[in-house]
């Protein structure tokens, strides 16, 4: 187990390095720049303020002072349009909001998902597999961008039981819809797909064998068919944190959160490459760790992969 993390490491870091350098060289050759607008400014006047955040460097350059920061002192430079604000500041202020609604969501959906997919499977053909198979097809045919302002119809306008958008500091009433609009449609997936992996499970030899000897029904699920049933769960949870990680932008902008997302969105249309490109790596990091994390959790559930 252990060189088996080791190897996805040694993956991890290069991918990292990779991420980092195409981001950088992406924002270098985008059209336009954060300080090109419908009235150019002066040579003079445009000339010192490249100086000053160092574009006036060769691009090679820019890109060693970067990874150098990065990795010296966690330290993405300054934003280029937020005054006397660095991007590391940006990323406090928007990271935990992100984080905190988005981990609830996940959790909630592998949780919630899980339990209702196995509850279908061990109660085929009754009115809880009914609900639960017409759960995950209403749910997923209803995106986050739809999900959001039906929540805000319904709670907010018709109902007046929870506020439309805003953070005021994590408090619950803030942080309700956005993680039900985050989270439903990939609380179906998970659903979903327990159910159909239990049902093979359950219809397999070994189980047949394990109830011919007279196990409980209750020992045969959770000792024996749980285990191999969530193997196709697991191997969801890396695409499932990434459509999250895009999903939560949307969030941000219709509940107006303050989260990374509400920034990501503002950076780009401001063309702030440098909070674009902190944002991207941040991100992309966490991606790569999850997926790693996912991997790891796999070959330890299934020992078949670790060769």
């Amino acid at each position: 187990m252990f060189s088996f993390i080791i190897r996805r490491l040694a993956v991890a870091i290069p991918t990292l390095l990779v991420l980092l350098i195409l981001s950088f060289y992406l924002m270098q050759f985008a059209p336009g720049g954060p300080f090109t607008s419908e009235r150019p400014l002066p040579p003079q006047v445009l000339a010192n303020i490249e100086a000053k955040y160092g574009l006036d460097q060769p691009t090679w350059k820019q890109l060693l002072s970067y990874i150098t920061g990065i990795v010296t002192e966690f330290d993405f430079g300054p934003s280029y349009k937020y005054k006397d604000r660095t991007v590391n500041d940006i990323i406090a202020q928007g990271f935990p909001v992100t984080l905190t609604y988005g981990t609830i969501a996940f959790a909630l959906a592998i949780i919630v998902g899980g339990a209702l997919g196995i509850a279908a499977a061990i109660r085929q053909n009754t009115w809880l597999d009914y609900f639960a198979v017409g759960f995950t097809i209403g749910a997923q045919v209803l995106p986050n961008f739809v999900m959001a302002p039906i929540l805000i119809l319904i709670f907010t306008l018709w109902l007046g039981l929870l506020p439309g958008g805003g953070w005021n500091g994590g408090q619950w009433n803030h942080v309700i819809m956005p993680v039900i609009a985050l989270s439903t449609s990939y609380m179906a997936s998970v659903a979903r797909l327990t159910r159909s992996s239990m049902l093979e499970v359950l219809r397999s030899n070994f189980i047949r064998t394990a109830r011919a000897k007279g196990l409980p029904e209750n020992v045969i699920i959770w000792r024996h068919a749980l285990k191999p049933a969530i193997l196709p769960v697991v191997s969801y949870l890396g695409p499932a944190f990434v459509a999250m990680v895009t999903g939560s932008f949307i969030i941000d902008s219709i509940f107006s959160t303050g989260g990374i997302g509400y920034f990501y969105v503002n950076a780009a249309f401001n063309r702030d490459y440098a909070v674009m490109m902190g944002l991207t790596f941040l991100l992309g990091s966490m991606t790569i760790l999850f997926n790693m994390v996912v991997d790891i959790l796999y070959a330890w559930i299934d020992p078949k992969i670790r060769l």
